[in-house]
Parts: structure tokens; sequence; C-alpha cells
């Protein structure tokens, strides 16, 4: 409304008038006073007496207030009634926050009033002495004036900052309990509300939880710790992921078995196998597991479990023996017993070893498995519950034939028989290669495979198309050399390229093609170039070393993180099999380029079409340009019309390659 401030006229009128409808004396009376402190009369005697009514005062300063005044207004403590709104957010904030405790003596459920430290701050216009000039004064001497020095002064606006406490009101956030899982994004919806944004592949439940379905038929029957290494604390932690686990996966439908059992210094299976048909029976009677707190003998359970964790029972006879039988080791703790033997002869009874623990057991975890790609292990509590997919999938690869059945391929492994390998250690790399070709059907339809040794130079031992079974494969791998000589690793990948990798020596247009590059890391400086030039062909290059070769060299070579393995040493190179045919039998399922590698031959251009390619020549002739044009040919004459270029479909394709091979040895 404008006018001049007076606070003192406002506060007579409110003892005179009294609160505007306001409600009998039982009633609590409170005055907010919003002012900048300024005001032009006095303030201090109608401020005692409206204190003297026994109502409540709150001075909230604006602007640039003076204290002192609003000092005077505030009722008393101070610090509870004296308040700052220089800003939207002090507004907002500080002063709903301190005006709800005092004057309504409650806040939002769940939410608290605190104090933090501010500060608060005055405008003032203060006097500053600017410096001394002269000025002229009057004389007594009539007509006449003295010179003399006056000081100069200037008024300034100056800020001035006064600490102080202020009050806010702090309410838990409802993403403060991290509900969504599996690397979802909390979104808070006021106090008490969220919504969670879930990753792909995740979004079928609220909290991003992962949907899970054993879709697999297996005997599955979780071992878990209960000893005292253990504690009660982890104990509980895996009966909470045990239950979520199979609350995700178990359907009135589900095609698989379940039984638990749980160990220290002796071994109970409270759950029978195949005990519960329907999900809700199966968690109570989890619930119903307790503690025992003894020793951590897994050995002795592994055992124990091998010997009568699969046995059928008349009450249970419905059990499929023929079903796979996987056990599932939850653990937390070093055991106290051996745990080596009991493992192999549990593997020797056809079980299936899984093992899930903290990272500082991942040693014992693949000892007891006999490969690390069956075991899962977790930094933190909440990231065990993050494995539940990993889980599931490696139940579900069990029984399941490993390598590419239903998907073509061509593989060619390049093997370092150098000198710098050593002959034990080649061996071992040479029955690596012979277990990895029982993973694959090879014939002409589905996968075919090369074998490549190399030192200095490179040696095809048998080609793409030389062998169509697997027992030809074995064979010849069986009778593969020790070269012993330097090694070159570019020599090996040029001659995969130039040698190996063509239509000419068997490779199919329209198929994946992958080569598996093994060595000690030696002679590697110059591979980096034929790699590229393999990758640019459409082939991927796998590289397995074990040695200390530099990791940036390595990378060059394999062109990404995920198509290199590092191995600590030649007997580990077993137990990370399933990890590289898993990673080949991705690229085999990935979409292909038909023209790469380039299936025409004689420097013809491969073009490609919807679903197919064509070849153009110059100079050749055929499909694939495979004849050359004889000399004495007189140009096609322009009025005939052109011949349109033969396309192929991948599965044409494979079978003209196959008669063009065939007429080739013909």
């Amino acid at each position: 409304r404008g006018g001049s401030t007076e606070t003192g006229q406002a506060l007579k009128y409110i003892l005179h008038k009294g609160f505007p409808g306001g409600r009998n004396s039982s009633v609590p009376e409170v005055l907010i006073i919003i002012s900048d402190g300024k005001s032009q009369g006095s303030t201090a005697m109608p401020a005692m007496q409206v204190k003297e009514r026994h109502i409540t005062v709150f001075a909230v300063g604006i602007k640039f207030p003076r204290w002192e005044e609003l000092h005077v207004l505030a009722s008393e403590p101070p610090e509870r009634h004296l308040l700052f709104a220089g800003d939207a957010d002090d507004a907002a904030n500080g002063l709903y926050s301190t005006l709800s405790d005092p004057v309504c003596t409650a806040t939002t459920p769940g939410c608290k009033v605190e104090s933090h430290p501010c500060e608060r701050r005055t405008l003032e216009t203060v006097k500053e002495l600017a410096g001394n000039y002269v000025c002229w004064k009057g004389s007594k001497q009539p007509n006449a004036v003295q010179a003399s020095l006056c000081p100069f002064i200037r008024w300034k606006r100056v800020l001035i900052k006064h600490p102080s406490r202020c009050f806010r009101t702090v309410c838990p956030d409802p993403c403060d309990s991290q509900p969504c899982q599996n690397g979802g994004t909390c979104v808070p919806e006021g106090l008490d509300r969220y919504h969670c944004l879930c990753l792909l592949g995740y979004g079928g439940d609220v909290h991003c939880a992962a949907k899970l379905s054993l879709e697999c038929s297996v005997d599955l029957l979780f071992l878990m710790d209960s000893s005292a290494g253990v504690t009660l604390e982890g104990f509980l932690r895996f009966k909470a992921f045990l239950k979520r686990f199979l609350q995700a996966m178990v359907g009135q439908d589900s095609p698989m078995s379940v039984g638990v059992a749980q160990y220290d210094d002796d071994v109970t299976v409270p759950i029978e196998l195949g005990q519960h048909k329907d999900a809700l029976s199966l968690m109570k009677s989890i619930d119903a597991l307790n503690f025992s707190g003894g020793r951590t003998l897994t050995g002795r359970a592994l055992q124990y479990i091998a010997e009568n964790g699969f046995k059928s029972t008349p009450v249970f006879a419905d059990v499929q023996d023929d079903l796979p039988h996987v056990v599932v080791l939850l653990t937390d703790s070093k055991s106290q017993d051996s745990v080596a033997e009991a493992a192999k002869y549990a593997k020797d009874q056809n079980l299936f070893l899984i093992g899930v623990g903290s990272s500082f057991m991942r040693a014992e975890l693949s000892t007891v498995t006999g490969n690390p790609q069956q075991t899962i292990v977790y930094s933190d509590p909440q990231d065990l519950f993050n494995r539940m997919p990993e889980l599931q999938r490696k139940i579900c690869s069990v029984g399941n034939p490993e390598g590419c059945q239903a998907q073509s391929l061509d593989l060619v492994f390049a093997v370092d028989a150098s000198s710098g390998v050593g002959l034990e250690n080649f061996l071992r790399l040479r029955h690596f290669v012979r277990s990895s070709c029982l993973h694959f059907v090879i014939n002409r339809d589905v996968t075919q495979i090369a074998l490549v040794i190399y030192g200095s130079k490179a040696h095809t031992v048998f080609a793409l198309d030389t062998h169509t079974s697997n027992s030809a494969v074995l064979q010849a791998i069986d009778q593969v050399p020790f070269l012993g000589d330097s090694a070159s690793a570019g020599s090996a990948l040029l001659h995969v390229y130039s040698e190996v990798m063509t239509v000419q020596k068997g490779a199919r247009p329209g198929v994946n093609k992958v080569v598996v590059l093994l060595t000690n890391g030696g002679g590697m400086q110059d591979a980096a170039a034929p790699a590229q030039q393999l990758r640019h062909n459409g082939v991927l290059v796998f590289v397995v070393v074990t040695g200390d070769t530099g990791r940036d060299t390595l990378l060059r070579v394999a062109g990404s993180p995920s198509y290199l393995v590092h191995i600590s040493s030649y007997e580990d190179l077993q137990y990370y099999q399933g990890l590289i045919i898993e990673r080949i039998c991705e690229e085999a399922r990935s979409p292909v380029n038909l023209c790469k590698p380039n299936p025409c031959m004689n420097q013809g251009v491969c073009i490609l079409g919807p679903g197919s390619y064509r070849c153009e020549c110059h100079g050749w002739e055929g499909p694939h340009c495979e004849t050359r044009v004889p000399r004495g040919d007189s140009p096609r004459s322009p009025a005939l019309p052109p011949r349109s270029p033969v396309q192929w479909s991948p599965r044409g394709l494979q079978h003209f390659s196959r008669a063009l091979q065939h007429s080739k040895r013909q």
C-alpha cells in the first residue's frame, strides 16, 4: 500500500480490536509480523503489551531488516521466534518449517525440524570519512574569509552479516531405502511415494526385480551354510536371497524340483527334493529354517549330498532321476575341512556344482566347482540380490548342449607353437583345441574348423573344408607337431587372412567367422595390423593369452576387452573354456554381412542386395567371377539386352560354394 512503516500503530490496533473473527480464549493466539524492522514510531511498549496478553509473536525479517527492532517484537526465546525470509527458499522451507512446530506442535508424519547455522543480513547506512579538503570559513574581520581543512563525510550502504541459527523441516526421501533393483532409478513422488525407471529387460516389476523362470528341467538342491563362520546375519541374508529367487521363478507349472539342505558340523535336508509343489508351502518351509552355528565343514556336506541328496524315496517317487542334478552352494565362510576331494567325488556322481559367496571366497568356490564360470561372487549384501539373473542362467545351462549347434560358423584356431611356449604347454594348448571342438557339430552346413600353428612362419594344419566330421578333426589335431622356433603372431594372422579365411579355401559367404589366437604373448608387436584387416573383412579376432605381454598391445590385436582373455597359467586354461565357447557362440548368432569376406573371386566387387548379393566382374564371368573370359571373345552387341547378374541368398551361395570346391578337387 505504500506509506510509512508504523509497526507500533499496527500493534495498538491489534490490542484494541483483537483478532478479527477470533474464537474464545482457549484457542492459542499467534501473531506473525513480517517487516523490515524499520518502524517510524516506537514499538517497544506495544510489543510488551501484546506479549502480556499471551499472544505468541513471530517476527519475520524481509529484505535487509533492522534486527534490533525485530528482537524487541519477537517472543522468547528469540532463536525460535525471530525468522528471516530474505528469498523464496527461506520463505518456502525455513519459515514453514520453523512455524509448523511452535504453532501446530507437529510436523508431517516422519519429518522432523532441525536447526542449522546460517547468517542474517542487515543493510545499514553508515558514515565514511572520505578525507580532508580545503574549505572556507567566516572570519571575525569584516570582508574576510579563512581557509581551513575540513573533514569530508559521505554516506555508504553496507551489508552486515550476523551469525545465527535457522530451522528447516527434514523429511525422509522415499528413495532412501533404494527400492529399485538391477540398476533401476528411483523417482520420488511427494513424501511417501515413488516409481522406478527400469533398465531394458527389467520393466515387468514395479521394483525392477528380475522376472525369472526356470524353463529348464532340473533337480535343484540348495546347500546353505549355517555355521558360526557365516554368522546369523549372513544366514538370514541367504534365506532372504533364497526366498526371493524361488518366488521369482517357481510357478504352478514349474518343470523343476527344489530341495534345501543346510550344514555346519552335520548336514540336514529340511526340505526334501520335490517335497513342495507350490511356492507358498515352499516359502513357509524356508521361513522355518533355523541357524545352527557349528563348524564349517563344507567338504563333509558335499560328500553327504553326493551320496544322499538326490535319492528318490517312495514318498517322492515322481522325482525324475534322468533330470540333471544341480547343487547351489551358498557359503560365506572358509571351510575347516578339505573340499577338493569331496567336490571331485560329487562331480563324479554327475552333480553340477554352482558356488555362490562373497568375493573373498572366490578361490575356494573355484576349487569346489572346478570352473570359475560356475562361481558367482558378490561385492556387498545388495549385490547378492542383483546376481539372481546370473544364477538362473547358470542353472539352466546345465543339460543344454554347449556350442553353436544351430548356427553356421567358420572357426579357425591359430596356436602358438614357438619355443617361448615350450613343448609341455603346447600340448596343453593342443588339448584345449581338441576339447573345444567337441562342443561343435562339424560338417559343411553347421561348423567348419581350421587349424593353423605358427612360430616364425605360419602353417595350415587343415583348412576349413578339409574335414567334415568331428572324428576326422580330432584325429588331425592329435598329429599336430611342435615347431619350437621364434613366434610371430602377425605372420599367423596375415596367413589366416590371405590363405584360410577365403572362399577359395572353403570359407562360406554369409556365415559368421571367428579366429581364436592362443598365445603366450610373444611376437604380438606386428599383429595389430593384420588383426584389423581381419575385422574389416568381417572376421572376429579372439585373443587368449597366457603371459605378461602389455595389455595395450593385446587390446590393439583383440580390438575390444570383450574379446581378450588373460589367463595366469596354462593349467587354468581349461577353466575358461566355457567362457570362450560362449563368446564364440554369441558371435555366431550375430547378424552377418554377406559381402564380408568378399565372396567374389579375381577382384570382383560384391554388391549387397536385400537378403542377397551379386558379383560385378571385370575380365571374368560366373556367379563369383570364377571363369576367365577368353581373349578372343568379341564384345557383346549393344543391341542385345544385358544379362542380369546372378543374385545369391545365403543358402544358395553355400550350395554353390560346396559345388565349386568339389569341382576343384575333381
